[in-house]
């Protein structure tokens, strides 16, 4: 299986995991900021942007980007997870691969609330009619915050649409599996970033993580939706290198 990646800059590593409504090219902002002092990793997870979607039986993004990073000699890095990201990010820590955590908007083991339930539904129905377009655009409007620009919010429809269009084509569709862990057992700096513009499950889902990790430190964004790091750039940017 081949996994796309790209490296920039050079000293600590720092591994950019993407949200499932977007791909790599989410980050190229923080890209562009921290190679300045860091050797920044991004990687497209197997459906998205440059990596196929193929599988010989079940497989993991956690399994995916652990082994890419043993193939650039990594052993222990800053994780930047977005979302979905977030997840990745969490499992890769569970297994020790992780010496500080930044957590925007992440999923977390809570059950579905009905904002997120409906947001679903809709998006498998216009999905099922066909209308991947449609779809597409549900996931920018729904995700992205008041603050994002045009520009934003029509990277976010391109890097869903061809998700969605990748994914769709599979035959047969590969078997993908979340790896058990407890928050409660990562025990490394974590900071957890909510957005108040963001669905409330997401926001109960960074308050209830920054809860179970022992050293995590919740930032709530009053202008952020779901995907600040597209809204406010130059902002995310500051605060990652404050952080890192």
């Amino acid at each position: 299986m081949t996994i796309w990646h790209a490296e920039r800059g050079t000293g600590e590593p720092v591994v950019l995991l993407h949200s499932t409504a977007t791909d790599s090219r989410m980050w190229d902002a923080q890209v562009e900021a921290l190679s300045e002092r860091f050797r920044v990793i991004t990687v497209d997870f197997r459906g998205y942007g440059r990596s196929p979607y193929r599988s010989d039986g079940p497989y993991s993004d956690s399994d995916d980007v652990a082994r890419l990073l043993a193939a650039l000699e990594v052993s222990r890095a800053a994780l930047v997870g977005s979302s979905g990201g977030g997840r990745v990010a969490l499992e890769l820590a569970a297994a020790g691969l992780a010496g500080r955590l930044v957590l925007l908007n992440p999923l977390s083991d809570l059950a579905p609330t009905p904002d997120l339930r409906a947001y679903w539904d809709e998006e498998g129905r216009l999905l099922e009619a066909g209308d991947v377009e449609g779809a597409a655009e549900l996931n920018a409007r729904t995700l992205l915050g008041p603050e994002a620009s045009r520009e934003a919010f029509g990277r976010v429809v391109e890097m869903q649409r061809h998700a969605f269009e990748v994914q769709l084509a599979a035959d047969p569709e590969p078997s993908q599996v979340e790896k058990e862990f407890s928050p409660a057992e990562i025990d490394v700096p974590a900071l957890v970033v909510a957005g108040a513009r963001d669905l409330p499950y997401f926001q109960e889902s960074a308050r209830h993580l920054a809860g179970e990790l022992p050293r995590a430190r919740l930032v709530e964004l009053e202008w952020a939706g779901h995907l600040p790091a597209l809204e406010r750039p130059e902002e995310i940017n500051r605060l990652l290198l404050d952080y890192l």
